[in-house]
């Protein structure tokens, strides 16, 4: 029987035999998960940026799963929420972005290269002369000829502004997803 089953169960038995039940809200940590994709990487240095002022005041409250910004282990599996850096520049990355959205249940992108593409699309308005300069480079690392930005791959849920993300902005996505996916309810 699942948590919530049960402690509906236990609420139940306990007022058909009269006794008064309260429930309360236990707190669990926020699982989240930092991904980079084609970009300047503008995003995670504001991220790192953000942790200086809001690590301590995060750190009961949310768990990196994946960062590898912030660690050397990490794993994407259960994440409540993934962050988006950067646009989608090839097929490895369109299925990285594709498994990263199976593995978490709200997708927010961040910075104007995850929401539009820009600017890291600028190969995207080369001319053909252009194009054959870096012709080489394109098929050597297998890069699309466009970049595309994330929600072209996956649904996106919500996004953050700005190039790089604008600060206030990313804490108050940050603290809105804390309280969206921190409480859980017990008998």
């Amino acid at each position: 029987m699942g948590v919530r089953k049960k402690a509906a169960a236990t609420a139940g038995a306990a007022s058909r035999k009269g006794h008064k039940v309260f429930l309360s809200i236990a707190k669990k940590k926020l699982r989240v998960g930092f991904f980079s994709f084609t970009g300047c990487e503008g995003c995670v240095v504001m991220f790192t940026e953000i942790l200086n002022t809001k690590y301590k005041e995060w750190f009961e409250k949310v768990e990196f799963g994946y960062a590898c910004v912030l660690q050397s282990k990490n794993d994407m599996r259960g994440l409540d929420v993934a962050f988006i850096e950067g646009a989608i520049g090839s097929d490895v990355e369109a299925r990285m972005l594709k498994e990263v959205r199976a593995n978490c249940k709200k997708l927010v992108v961040i910075g104007s290269c995850a929401i539009n593409g820009r600017p890291s699309d600028q190969r995207n308005y080369f001319d053909a002369g252009q194009m054959s300069e870096i012709k080489f480079v394109l098929d050597r690392f297998h890069l699309y000829d466009k970049v595309i930005p994330a929600n072209a791959v996956v649904k996106v849920d919500a996004e953050v502004p700005g190039c790089p993300i604008i600060e206030e902005k990313f804490i108050e996505m940050m603290e809105s997803c804390i309280k969206e996916f921190s409480e859980v309810k017990k008998a």
